[in-house]
């Protein structure tokens, strides 16, 4: 008899009872490897055996994604360290070597480029370097990007006259190149300065990477005054235009107040299996630049473990770690990751979650960057035709739809407590939306709080208004007129509804009802992404991480979305509105008799019918109504 799913984790318990019974109290790290000897998940613990017994046992008080980790284990090992600190290391150092698929891990993390600056060098370079060493070289990274480091490049290169050639300097050579005749290099191949000068540009450059900007414009505000001094006017115009130049540069910077700090600023925004991580850069309170990376592995994971993972793994490589890490949530493990930054920064580290004041409006700030940044990656999945040609077959295919989804619509409801009950209609074109068709609805009929009336109220709506333009068209053909068709004429290829079964079954009652034939329907279940289609008991499962899945996810999130808004605006709207406003035969004219005679709403209600009626403009039967309402 087949083993159920329910008693899988039990089963490997008692498999792995003897090995479990000896494995060490000690801090570590383990690794579930898969049947197929295929590493599944890295992790460490400070206590080894109590770890590893927690996946085995119950699976009542695992997450999902655990949970499905854990049915895919087929056997585990493990690797004692002397301290958390050494497993933290070992833990980073395995993930980015086996990029185990239920690990959250950071995308191509060997890939990263840095900016290097070789100072052993007699006339030094500053160059795109993806491999740091301790060779006495400066480091400045990691970036998110080839583009964000040739972008740092480019504004360097405007800013302080360095070499960009790999030539061998000698001085001795006769022509310098073009960059020396506009300016963009001081000249050591010609001998026009010598290596104490060509290593004074060098040193503005680390100062201006290393976040003193104030420290470089101080300095070249001394030598422009000196140069001036000695009537070297077409040097002192040179330092001038840079000095110009970086001061625009620095006011740039000035977004901030934190006091002449050194702090990095990371905030978060998950969606699916990815998360976008937004990273500020300030130093000596300058916000001195800012990137963003991508994490993949992070469905079902919250964000402290998601933050967590990041900070192993980024700062493992950084070739700085600043005194002060703003995060949004308290992270796993924080005294142990706290002493090992500071180890690689030799000073004190601290991770800390501000909840007010300056830092806290900086962390929210980066937030909304984050939010920006992954929707943005969202968009530009939908804007590829090719993935949404293969998501719009995939669902073809699995729900056994008549034709290519080309048009989808989809809808919500929104309430609190059944007022201001609403719902939203989106429209999807070939994958994208198509906002000139979205439409909203306000619940009209039944208890507002039913979702399922709510919804068959919409979809009764919206398919009467299909009817009518398609009985129109046929009448158009038949008189050989034209019309132009709104967009309640156009049939959807498929109708998707936020909701499980129940919604599904609800709204098919309807489409029976009106006779619409033709037009397949189904509903996505939000907690376990089950997607219910009719004449079907089962519910389907599209791949986890498909493109079928993120298309119908993304259609469902932007109902949500539009339905909540238009709640929130009603809801407002609500809120600014006076009792008198709900009053049959109160206009604002009216109403401002009213207030002016009685004062406010309160004299309004205090006053006897015959003061009431007696106002102007009033009637005694129109008093008589104000004074049932309010």
């Amino acid at each position: 008899m087949p083993t159920s799913p329910a008693s899988k984790p039990v089963t490997r318990a008692r498999r792995f009872a003897r090995r479990l019974a000896a494995v060490p109290l000690s801090p570590g790290v383990y690794l579930m490897r898969a049947e197929s000897g295929d590493i599944l998940y890295v992790g460490k613990a400070s206590v080894l055996r109590n770890r590893l017994r927690s996946y085995f046992g119950s699976d009542s008080g695992l997450d999902p994604k655990t949970r499905t980790l854990v049915s895919h284990i087929a056997d585990f090992e493990y690797i004692v360290t002397e301290s958390e600190q050494e497993a933290l290391l070992l833990e980073n150092s395995l993930i980015k070597q086996h990029k185990p698929r239920y690990n959250i891990r950071l995308k191509d993390d060997k890939t990263y480029p840095y900016i290097k600056i070789d100072v052993n060098e007699p006339y030094p370079q500053v160059f795109v370097t993806r491999r740091t060493a301790n060779d006495g070289a400066r480091y400045f990274g990691p970036f998110a990007s080839a583009g964000s480091v040739r972008k740092t490049l480019d504004l360097l290169k405007r800013l302080f006259p360095y070499r960009s050639c790999t030539k061998a300097i000698t001085g001795t050579d006769d022509r310098p190149c073009l960059d020396f005749h506009i300016k963009r290099c001081v000249g050591p191949c010609i001998g026009a300065v010598d290596r104490d000068e060509y290593m004074h540009v060098i040193n503005q450059v680390i100062m201006f990477l290393e976040g003193d900007t104030r420290g470089v414009v101080s300095g070249l505000d001394d030598e422009m005054m000196v140069a001036s001094d000695a009537l070297e006017f077409e040097r002192a115009g040179a330092l001038r235009d840079q000095l110009r130049a970086i001061e625009r540069v620095y006011e740039g910077q000035k977004v901030l107040s934190m006091s002449g700090e050194n702090l990095d600023v990371i905030a978060i925004a998950s969606d699916r299996d990815e998360a976008w991580v937004e990273v500020f850069f300030v130093r000596r309170g300058n916000l001195i630049g800012r990137d963003h990376f991508i994490m993949a592995g992070a469905r079902d994971e919250d964000a402290s473990g998601i933050l967590t993972q990041f900070i192993k793994q980024f700062y493992d490589s950084a070739s700085h770690v600043p005194r002060r890490v703003l995060v949004p949530v308290e992270i796993e493990d924080a005294g142990v990751i706290e002493s090992w930054l500071s180890e690689r920064r030799h000073g004190p580290v601290n991770l800390s979650v501000p909840r007010r004041g300056e830092k806290r409006r900086l962390l929210e700030m980066v937030g909304q960057n984050a939010a920006e940044g992954l929707e943005q990656l969202k968009l530009k999945w939908l804007s590829d035709s090719d993935v949404m040609d293969s998501a719009m077959q995939q669902l073809q295919e699995e729900l056994s739809l008549p034709r290519l989804p080309h048009r989808m619509e989809c809808y919500d409801i929104s309430h609190i407590q059944g007022t201001n009950t609403v719902a939203s209609m989106v429209v999807f074109e070939d994958g994208k939306p198509k906002t000139s068709d979205y439409r909203r609805f306000k619940i009209k009929t039944h208890d507002k709080n039913d979702d399922f009336a709510s919804m068959r109220e919409v979809l009764r709506r919206r398919f009467s208004r299909l009817q009518k333009a398609v009985e129109a068209r046929n009448d158009d053909e038949k008189s050989g007129e034209v019309t132009k068709t709104d967009s309640f004429g156009i049939v959807p290829d498929l109708v998707l509804i936020d909701g499980g079964k129940g919604q599904l079954s609800s709204v098919l009652q309807v489409m029976l009802e009106l006779g619409v034939e033709g037009v397949p329907l189904a509903s996505l279940a939000k907690q376990e992404e089950e997607i219910f289609i009719p004449d079907s008991t089962d519910p389907f499962v599209l791949p986890r991480g498909s493109q079928g899945l993120f298309l119908v996810q993304r259609i469902r999130d932007e109902a949500h979305r539009f339905a909540i808004t238009f709640h929130r605006n009603l809801r407002s709207k609500s809120a600014r509105q006076s009792a008198l406003d709900l009053v049959p035969g109160i206009g604002p004219k009216r109403k401002r008799q009213l207030v002016r005679q009685f004062g406010s709403l309160k004299g309004i209600r205090e006053a006897s019918l015959d003061d009431l009626a007696a106002s102007p403009g009033m009637t005694r039967k129109l008093a008589e109504t104000v004074k049932e309402h309010v």
